[in-house]
């Protein structure tokens, strides 16, 4: 049988990343254990047949539950401060379950619309097709989310900061909204990481997250996580997560959990390489403008010091000349890699317009500010100044 660890649950980030949800078998090993199994046997008929009917404790089959899936759901729970989760096969299982669990063909949603491409694909495609109406707004004007309700309305949803221009949303202000009208809020806290932004604290009723980026950090697999008050994940997502599989790989979970070790390590090294790097990239003539959440100049600056304990691992940066300008200063990079990944130990840059957002229209593209020229950079965990110099020698070459 395994056993809980004996730790006290209220732990400081750090500490919890190391040990919270642990469990061991009578091996006592210290890595947690990686079960690799579809299913489980059981003592008996009879107990078999209390698994299923809830009335014992036990794992029935790994599309449903995994142990090694759910010590990463327990320490992301440690982390977030939520009462229950789920994880996901990637951050885009986690999103799709979240909004599809939660409405239905008459139902109407309100999103910001600065998304990642395929959330937006989700909210306007998919739930469409499913007779689920969708308002997009400018996350950053209340008046929006408040002109958009309607009496059917039951769910909003954004991400903050956003991909890839790094807007930020007042979350307890949406949130407020929300409620108010009778909605539950969802957030994608992927670019902040809950190293730096809590959005169950500020109001939110679920948070998303694609485990891929910075939890694993490390380039090695997809994972992705949802997490709410116990409730709500019993009463809405269970039975839809339970029949639509799209449950997290017992190896992947255990891949995350050993990112989750080095998290706090990792973000705060990213965040303040990136905010290095986003200076000696303000000072230069050929950046049109330096869009980062640590900077004083960032248009978003107040809520930034309300909600967030930090700044973010990314940046954005507008190039005058437009995409071959933002092409040859990609290619002038040497450590930096071109990648459509982020929140990872290597820096990274991506062009939105030609990769991530690309399936948007140029209408939508413009409407986000997301011109030819921009670059959405992920700053690593490589010593600030080998990047400085890196995006340095790249600017002398545009």
């Amino acid at each position: 049988m395994l056993k809980k660890n004996d730790a006290p649950r209220a732990l400081r980030p750090a500490t919890a990343m190391v040990h919270g949800g642990t469990m061991r078998s009578g091996f006592g090993e210290t890595s947690e254990a990686l079960f690799l199994t579809q299913g489980f046997v059981y003592p008996s008929a009879e107990a078999a047949e209390a698994r299923f009917k809830g009335d014992e404790p036990g794992f029935v089959y790994s599309r449903y539950a995994n142990p090694t899936t759910r010590m990463f759901e327990e320490r992301m729970m440690a982390l977030e401060g939520a009462e229950d989760a789920r994880a996901t096969a990637s951050g885009m299982a986690a999103v799709s379950a979240a909004l599809q669990c939660s409405v239905k063909a008459g139902d109407h949603v309100v999103a910001a619309r600065a998304l990642f491409g395929s959330c937006r694909y989700i909210i306007e495609t998919v739930l469409g097709r499913a007779g689920v109406a969708c308002t997009l707004v400018d996350g950053r004007d209340l008046a929006q989310w408040k002109a958009a309700v309607r009496p059917e309305t039951r769910l909003f949803f954004l991400e903050s900061p956003t991909n890839p221009t790094l807007e930020v949303i007042d979350i307890r202000a949406v949130a407020d909204i929300a409620h108010e009208a009778g909605a539950r809020l969802i957030v994608d806290n992927v670019f902040a990481t809950p190293m730096q932004q809590k959005p169950l604290e500020l109001g939110a009723d679920v948070v998303v997250y694609s485990a891929t980026k910075h939890i694993d950090g490390q380039g090695r697999c997809l994972g992705g996580v949802i997490l709410s008050d116990a409730q709500w994940i019993a009463e809405e997502l269970q039975d839809f997560f339970r029949h639509t599989g799209p449950s997290l790989s017992p190896f992947n979970a255990w891949c995350l959990l050993k990112g989750l070790e080095t998290l706090p390590l990792r973000v705060a090294q990213q965040t303040a390489n990136a905010a290095k790097v986003a200076d000696a990239l303000a000072a230069s003539p050929k950046v049109g403008r330096v869009i980062y959440p640590g900077r004083a100049d960032h248009p978003d600056a107040a809520v930034i010091a309300r909600q967030m304990k930090g700044g973010s691992t990314l940046l954005a940066i507008d190039l005058e000349g437009g995409k071959e300008t933002a092409f040859r200063f990609s290619n002038a990079l040497e450590i930096i890699k071109i990648s459509n990944n982020l929140g990872d130990a290597k820096s990274l840059i991506t062009h939105p317009a030609t990769t991530t957002h690309k399936s948007l229209t140029d209408e939508a593209r413009a409407e986000l500010g997301i011109g030819p020229g921009l670059l959405r950079m992920s700053v690593g965990i490589e010593d600030a100044d080998d990047l400085v110099d890196d995006v340095s020698r790249a600017l002398d070459a545009i």
